[in-house]
């Protein structure tokens, strides 16, 4: 696949180790492709290869140039089921992380965010820009995501301003592509499932919320250059401004797509699907134009061919 850097921003991680975690994730594995690609040596940190990123003696390798802290549950499936660990991934691990970049002298860290941490933004604070502070409850279904990745912020912030730790946040907005688990259970693995075995897509709720969709080759762009040229203790938006479209839109043009008309049925949120989601979701990007000239170039209608087609 191809990401796209700058020649400026392979050349900043030409012949530099990173140590990633998450890295047998779906972003995780397009990391070390891109990462490789540039010539960097990625040192995987994964808890399926038996290490635990909120353990504090697992941080106790060799050093490395930067840290990617990917690590995390994402799906809103996953974390309902297991709220504490997604909770402590973006808590007691992105702490392990600061502490090791701190302790070790690590140039620079990448913390992976959220676009969940904006919660439910009103009309006129959609498309969202990074100064927004969020409408998140502590206790709703989602609070053990969305308030985890806050906090990780935070730290992030705590550590640049007390301990000199450079680091860069970024907030993802719907990254999807190649690679995403069937059992993943968001919106697109759930319908391509769907798809594949003949069935009726489902939509959650009344199919009018709204999504951006960015496709993962400039998602992974995005991340990689804000933790070459984004600002220390900065945070960006990584997403597509547009189309935003509704699910019942989505399902249009994933029809044409796949080339035949989708049967869909509404259905209420189910109990092992957290409720209470954003009605929409759209990133304002000028922040990361500005910095360091992002700008995402595959259309929704390209990214699903690919998506579908894997």
């Amino acid at each position: 696949m191809n990401y796209s850097l700058r020649p400026e921003t392979a050349a900043a991680f030409k012949d530099k180790t990173v140590l990633l975690t998450g890295s047998a994730g779906f972003l995780g594995r397009h990391f070390t492709k891109a990462l490789e690609g540039c010539g960097a040596r990625v040192e995987p940190f994964d808890i399926v290869d038996g290490m635990d990123v909120n353990d504090p003696e697992e941080w106790s390798g060799e050093s490395c140039d930067m840290v990617i802290h990917a690590a995390g549950i994402a799906s809103p499936f996953h974390y309902r089921a297991r709220p504490l660990s997604a909770l402590d991934a973006a808590v007691n691990g992105v702490r392990n992380a600061l502490e090791f970049t701190k302790r070790r002298g690590v140039s620079r860290l990448l913390f992976l965010s959220s676009s969940e941490i904006y919660g439910d933004p009103p009309a006129n604070q959609v498309p969202t820009q990074e100064s927004y502070r969020g409408s998140v409850s502590c206790r709703g279904p989602r609070a053990c995501y969305d308030e985890s990745k806050r906090l990780g912020e935070t730290l992030c912030q705590i550590y640049h301003d007390h301990f000199g730790v450079e680091s860069v946040t970024v907030r993802p907005f719907n990254l999807y592509g190649p690679g995403m688990r069937p059992d993943d259970y968001r919106v697109l693995p759930n319908w391509r499932e769907s798809i594949r075995k003949g069935e009726t897509i489902r939509i959650y709720g009344n199919g009018n919320q709204t999504r951006t969709f960015c496709y993962v080759t400039d998602g992974i762009r995005g991340c990689l250059e804000a933790l070459a040229h984004g600002v220390s203790g900065d945070v960006y938006n990584i997403g597509t401004p547009g189309p935003e479209v509704s699910m019942l839109e989505l399902a249009s043009v994933l029809g044409r797509v796949v080339g035949k008309p989708l049967d869909f049925v509404r259905i209420d949120h189910p109990d092992t699907y957290p409720a209470d989601e954003p009605q929409r979701r759209c990133p304002d990007i000028r922040k990361a134009r500005e910095h360091f000239g992002f700008e995402p170039t595959v259309s929704l209608e390209d990214g699903l061919a690919e998506f579908m087609a894997e």
